[in-house]
């Protein structure tokens, strides 16, 4: 195990630098976590199951590594995940408290608390990505009602629970390619008390029964990466009612056009987008359908 430590001064850097790191394709790291140090500056650390070199971390952090100053060392075994996010103070995304179980206490005192410990599947709310998306739900359900809705690639199952705490009527799915993700995000489900409110499948994309059964949805929150994203759109067009609301994540700034043009193309209007720490939010509206000329 190696862990790569990034030491910076920006805390916006810092947090652009930590979302690049987590959203890597190529080299994906196991954890990233992002400290403050006490007397300034902000701390990354990164861990990775083989030994990484400092140029790889260059190129993936492109622009963004400004003057950080890269640090790598060889780590005993543990699980890296749970320890390098165990002392995350709680966030607040609107009427929403994301916190570990070690600020159950705090959890409590909230009515919409979210409890998610950290694991093999990421979406602590600290993440910008996570972050923007309970935003989003935050905002658009204290307007409307959503009676189907679809957490698209659920990992940590933040989202869908988030859902459910401001949607007690809703029928509400959440679906993850990964299997170990979809297990994680139904443990949490039941820790939160809502086991029976919400399903849980494993599936890449929409390739479901239930998840075709279940549509059409007035809301789709999809967290993933961009290129899913853009090839996901005409899909989703067929699942979404129309003035159907998606919200959009796990895109970078750089990658907003493209996703608004692909989605523009499938019937989506934007409503609103969101900037946090060099990664855009999308908020769309699925357009009625024009009647054709006669």
């Amino acid at each position: 195990m190696h862990r790569v430590r990034i030491m910076m001064d920006s805390s916006s850097t810092a947090r652009t630098a930590a979302g690049l790191l987590e959203e890597s394709v190529t080299y994906p790291p196991l954890a990233v976590s992002l400290f403050e140090v006490p007397g300034g500056g902000w701390s990354i650390d990164a861990y990775y199951e083989l030994e990484i070199e400092p140029s790889v971390i260059s190129d993936i952090l492109e622009a963004a590594i400004g003057d950080g100053r890269i640090t790598i060392e060889a780590v005993p075994d543990e699980n890296w995940v749970a320890v390098s996010q165990a002392g995350l103070p709680p966030v607040e995304a609107g009427r929403f408290l994301v916190h570990g179980s070690h600020d159950r206490a705090i959890g409590r005192q909230h009515r919409n608390a979210i409890e998610i410990d950290a694991g093999e599947a990421f979406g602590t709310a600290h993440h910008a990505t996570t972050l923007g998306c309970l935003l989003a739900i935050d905002r658009i359900t204290r307007r409307r009602h959503f009676a189907r809705v679809l957490d698209l690639g659920c990992g940590s199952g933040v989202l869908a629970i988030a859902a459910g705490r401001v949607l007690p009527r809703a029928a509400i799915i959440a679906s993850d390619f990964d299997p170990e993700a979809v297990r994680v995000a139904a443990g949490n489900v039941r820790k939160n008390a809502l086991a029976g409110r919400l399903a849980l499948v494993s599936a890449v994309g929409l390739d479901h029964p239930l998840l075709r059964r279940r549509a059409p949805y007035d809301l789709v929150i999809a967290n993933i990466l961009a290129e899913p994203l853009i090839t996901l759109a005409p899909r989703l067009a067929a699942v979404v009612r129309t003035k159907g609301t998606v919200v959009l994540s796990g895109i970078l700034a750089s990658q907003g056009a493209s996703v608004l043009a692909a989605y523009g193309a499938a019937g989506f209007a934007r409503v609103r987008s969101d900037w946090l720490n060099g990664w855009v939010i999308l908020t769309l509206e699925r357009r009625a359908l024009k009647p054709m000329a006669r």
